[in-house]
């Protein structure tokens, strides 16, 4: 009698983003297996999820409608669970932006945060229970909860394939988590050596900076868009703010009025920069650089989550400079999406002693040729200055910090001392190109933020508004239009899935 093969269990975390639903449409095309999934969204595209034809999940779950208020947190259970799990889940809820800082519009009560995270924990270890998959698809965890779900499938040994971007621009990899790098071997490609120029054309030619430029000139721009987001927030109903712990307190009059109160601060951010930060860089004497991370971002928030004080990192490195060199900060150009900093923020910034701030529109690339050393929390900029022959100095774990001229503060007392050898190392060519090549093997061509903005200007109003309603024959239409990238990306997921069979079998 043929033993009977049993079918492979994949779980995927959906929400606002398409891209793993158009994943999950065009993979079980290729690739038998059963799908269920998490779905994290709002109250008008439910309605599509739930009648939807075009994947066949085995089950699905909304997250928010097993999120109640009022319900009393049981703190042995969530004792038990850190325990079992070894998750801090203080650590995670403290620097969720809809709990603490970033939140404008309402206040959550230590209970609240806490019956909230139960009732997920609870609601995830019940997920995995009846379940029980082999796989998890998912993005790159943002919040506190994706990010919880993904830390018990990583304790449940349960395989993950996190699509992910590289420090390089245009160059994406699915790994099993956000700072790894997975070597499967797929893919044999013969060593290069290549030479600091070669290298420099390699990073030219992979430009990040340039992809980030393409996506924020892009991003939001249609006043049209604006106008009809604007509109049907206005005159449509909306549950949200009882539904939904992430909408509590966005009423619509409160709402308008920050959006108001945003638009003016900005106009007046935008002339305090111009009149106040540098836009010429003197190279007359030695620098440190350091370029300011975008806020609120899962870069810091979960990337970092004892750095998030960027101001306060700021002093650090000022204080642990030798004497004769200046700390350059330049702002984040993207932070025009958030409205820039603060007046007070940039204020604070202007007055710590040996330190020179500078405007958006100087380009990093300019900075990182003329210093002597980068520093960032856990940025890119940290790996592009070895393509210039410059060191740098990083605060927390990323696939590249392992590099031998990447310094990296396990202790902030120690920073003057980092600071002072990285200041004397010099960047091993071997090891960059070792470091290339194997970002090279275990990744693929891919703009991941054009398939955003693509998907926000079709679906979403341009991204101003992603409580949308989504109709069967518009998915089709969007999923046959970019067919070939979800072909794509599919396939790229079965290279990695066939791996994973083929290791289990060995």
């Amino acid at each position: 009698m043929a033993e009977k093969i049993m079918k492979d269990k994949i779980i995927f975390w959906l929400n606002a983003d398409l891209t793993y639903f158009g994943i999950a449409k065009s993979l079980q095309e290729k690739y038998d297996s059963n799908f269920y999934a998490i779905i994290d969204i709002t109250e008008k595209p439910k309605n599509f999820f739930i009648t939807q034809k075009l994947v066949k999940f085995q089950k699905t779950w909304f997250l928010h409608d097993h999120i109640k208020k009022n319900h009393k947190p049981d703190l042995n259970y969530l004792k038990s669970f850190e325990q079992k799990y070894k998750i801090n889940l203080w650590l995670l809820a403290q620097n969720e932006r809809f709990f603490y800082k970033f939140n404008q519009f309402y206040k959550f009560t230590e209970e609240e945060i806490l019956s909230i995270l139960e009732q997920e924990c609870r609601l995830f270890e019940s997920i995995l229970d009846e379940s029980k998959p082999d796989f998890l698809i998912m993005g790159v965890s943002t919040l506190h909860h994706n990010h919880l779900f993904y830390e018990i499938c990583k304790s449940r040994d349960i395989r993950v394939l996190m699509l992910r971007s590289t420090p390089f621009g245009y160059r994406y990899m699915i790994s099993s988590g956000p700072e790894n790098i997975d070597d499967f071997g797929i893919v044999e490609k013969p060593t290069k050596v290549r030479t600091m120029e070669e290298l420099n054309d390699y990073l030219r030619g992979h430009d990040s900076f340039k992809q980030g430029l393409q996506y924020l000139n892009t991003f939001q721009k249609s006043k049209v868009h604006y106008v009809a987001a604007a509109l049907t927030f206005l005159f449509s109903a909306n549950n949200n703010e009882k539904t939904h712990y992430t909408y509590y307190g966005r009423l619509k009059l409160r709402v308008l009025f920050k959006i108001l109160i945003s638009i003016i601060k900005k106009r007046y951010r935008e002339r305090f920069m111009n009149k106040n930060f540098l836009n010429t860089i003197e190279t007359n004497s030695p620098f440190v650089y350091f370029p300011l991370h975008l806020e609120e971002e899962r870069v810091l928030l979960i990337g970092a989550p004892f750095y998030t004080n960027q101001i306060e990192i700021i002093r650090h490195i000022a204080k642990s400079l030798p004497v004769g060199y200046t700390l350059f900060v330049k702002e984040h150009p993207m932070m025009n999406i958030r409205n820039w900093r603060s007046i007070s923020d940039y204020k604070t910034m202007l007055d710590i002693p040996n330190v020179k701030v500078f405007h958006p529109s100087v380009k990093s690339d300019v900075m990182i040729k003329n210093c002597s050393l980068v520093v960032t929390v856990n940025g890119t900029s940290s790996l592009e200055s070895a393509f210039y022959g410059k060191p740098s100095v990083v605060f927390s774990d990323i696939d590249f910090s392992s590099l031998p001229f990447i310094f990296r503060v396990k202790a902030i007392e120690t920073l003057p001392q980092i600071i002072g050898d990285s200041l004397q190392a010099k960047v091993d060519t071997v090891s960059l190109n070792e470091y290339v090549d194997l970002i090279d093997r275990n990744s693929f061509e891919f703009d991941l933020q054009g398939l955003f903005v693509k998907m926000h200007n079709y679906f979403q109003y341009g991204g101003f508004l992603v409580d949308v309603e989504i109709s069967d024959e518009k998915m089709k239409s969007f999923l046959n239009a970019e067919s070939k990238t979800f072909e794509m990306l599919s396939s790229e997921h079965i290279k990695i899935l066939n791996h994973y069979k083929k290791c289990n079998t060995k």
